[in-house]
């Protein structure tokens, strides 16, 4: 095969990420203890505050906690006391120290590709976080390249192409989201190759939209990759 262009999203694709948010949603749902409110429906407002707040502040556990203390001052029955607001914070916090799940299949699949195709690992979010995370994984070796970025946007994906000098015919972006590592790669006119996660953040699911001409790939697992690079 002509060597290829591969751009891998990094959380839920790479290693598990959505999970700890969940337990984090879960805790604060249990700690607000709405009278009336059902877990789908608190879900709902803290949605509309995530999407909000994502434009002005980005991504990461931080501003997940940011989200949830407005959500509880917003939502909370009771007297909002310093020590709620910590604890909600807290549910957040305790997300950068969860243990770094690869998902199964993902390193030696990357690095049976390593050596045959030039591979950049693209993520968003806050920087810092992401960096401490690629180096948590040991997975950071097998990529030629990283970047990350506030939004993957399509200008985004013709930035990144831009820099690297590549043709888009032979750019293939992988991911779970179909919102960021899907669409605005079509878009602007790479390849995707789609690897759906069952815990994928709501915020991050759409229909696809076929782009300018790039081709499309569904697979089951990351693993799968191998079979066609």
């Amino acid at each position: 095969m002509i060597r290829q262009f591969l751009i891998v999203d990094a959380d839920d694709t790479l290693w598990e990420n959505n999970i700890y948010f969940e337990r984090a949603f879960d805790e604060f749902v249990e700690y607000l203890g709405h009278s009336t409110l059902t877990p789908p429906e608190i879900r709902a407002i803290l949605d509309e505050i995530e999407l909000a707040n994502s434009r002005i502040h980005g991504y990461g556990s931080l501003n997940f906690g940011r989200n949830l203390r407005q959500c509880y001052e917003h939502l909370a029955e009771r007297d909002v006391s310093d020590d709620d607001l910590r604890t909600v914070m807290s549910f957040a916090e305790r997300i950068l120290d969860c243990p770094m799940e690869v998902i199964e299949g993902v390193e030696e699949t990357l690095e049976y590709l390593a050596p045959r195709h030039d591979l950049t690992l693209f993520t968003k979010g806050h920087a810092e976080e992401q960096k401490l995370k690629i180096d948590r994984s040991g997975l950071g070796a097998y990529f030629g390249h990283t970047a990350i970025v506030k939004e993957k946007d399509v200008a985004a994906y013709r930035t990144l192409i831009e820099q690297r000098g590549v043709d888009p015919a032979r750019a293939w972006m992988a991911g779970n989201s179909v919102k960021s590592d899907i669409n605005p790669a079509l878009e602007a006119g790479l390849n995707a190759v789609f690897i759906p996660h069952a815990h994928t953040w709501t915020l991050e699911r759409q229909e696809i939209q076929p782009g300018a001409g790039g081709h499309l790939l569904t697979l089951e697992r990351f693993s799968d990759l191998k079979q066609h690079f």
